[in-house]
């Protein structure tokens, strides 16, 4: 069962934070089409005006403009809410090691402002998001939650800080957290521009204008590559999912592992192009492989993701080609 047939009680209130970023704003639409009333707070640091304009007038969505650094915003934007999706913060393994300090303000007290905000408020499920990149430089596959390395960048610390601020708000305060370690995330409305833009529309986007794209390194690298919709589903289980899944964090994915020089040769050729792409160094921090084992969050998340790999690329290579012309 997808998220469509997801059902919560009447009138529930949903807030999510960093709702006009990519996987935010698919959030925001998906709980509307379902019928139930969503804040989508974003300081459009990162997040699009864009990504929610289209959702102004629909019933039941309010867009609130503030940042999860500052605590009094976290606590007006928690009044009344039901359920928080916390999105809110800023992406990229490299940009964070050139910026550590803001990686921190912004990821880790941002998140902690929200939790506070959230357990003051008396919200009944806090779902955050957190990253596969807190898995560091562990070597066996698949990733399996308590199997952790040493982190390789300060992205992933400020993820493995908030899961454990999520362990202890729930055994502390009794907020019941759930943390979601996505796993490469791609589909509709992904962000293909920028030095720090995800692979997959980053390609996409550079085919569809018949420029050479350039991978990363030797292209053996392998991902996890998950599509938005099973990102969704996720999150509306945790909130769905029995209190003894709280305070602890779940891989988020579909169970894959694809190599990121089969992905461009399938990329070139479902666009029927033939453009060889250029071959550039390393980035610093990278996971060389990912794959996720998902057997936790089936057990006691009831996730069970519909999209494989192929079925998300096509859906995202349609999107593209109709949004990036």
């Amino acid at each position: 069962m997808g998220f469509k047939e997801l059902r919560f009680p009447k009138d529930s209130v949903f807030l999510v934070t960093g709702g006009a970023g990519f996987i935010g704003s698919n959030l925001c639409e998906a709980l509307l089409d379902i019928g139930y009333v969503v804040h989508c707070l974003d300081d459009l640091s990162t997040g699009k005006p864009e990504n929610v304009e289209f959702l102004q007038d629909r019933p039941g969505y309010e867009f609130i403009r503030g940042d999860i650094k500052d605590l009094d915003t976290c606590m007006r934007a928690c009044e009344g809410v039901d359920y928080v999706l916390n999105q809110a913060a800023w992406g990229s393994v490299p940009r964070s090691i050139e910026m550590p300090l803001f990686y921190e303000e912004n990821n880790i007290r941002g998140t902690l402002n929200m939790m506070e905000a959230a357990r003051q408020q008396g919200v009944k499920r806090f779902v955050y998001a957190s990253s596969s990149s807190v898995y560091g430089d562990h070597p066996v596959l698949p990733k399996t939650e308590g199997q952790e390395g040493n982190l390789l960048s300060p992205y992933a610390l400020t993820k493995r800080a908030c899961e454990e601020y999520g362990k202890l708000y729930h055994r502390l305060y009794g907020l019941e957290t759930v943390g979601l370690r996505y796993f490469n995330v791609f589909g509709r409305r992904q962000d293909p521009d920028g030095a720090y833009a995800a692979v997959i529309p980053r390609f996409i986007r550079q085919l569809l204008h018949g420029e050479r794209p350039t991978i990363n390194g030797d292209g053996k690298q392998s991902r996890d590559f998950t599509y938005i919709d099973n990102v969704i589903e996720a999150n509306l289980k945790a909130c769905l999912a029995e209190e003894e899944a709280c305070g602890q964090a779940y891989n988020i994915a579909y169970g894959g592992r694809e190599y990121l020089i089969d992905i461009y040769h399938a990329l070139c050729e479902a666009l029927e192009l033939d453009i060889e792409p250029i071959f550039g160094p390393d980035r610093p921090g990278d996971i060389k492989h990912s794959n996720a084992d998902i057997s936790k969050a089936r057990r006691l998340l009831n996730y069970d993701p519909d999209y494989d790999f192929q079925t998300g690329i096509q859906l995202a290579i349609e999107w593209y080609r109709e949004n990036l012309a």
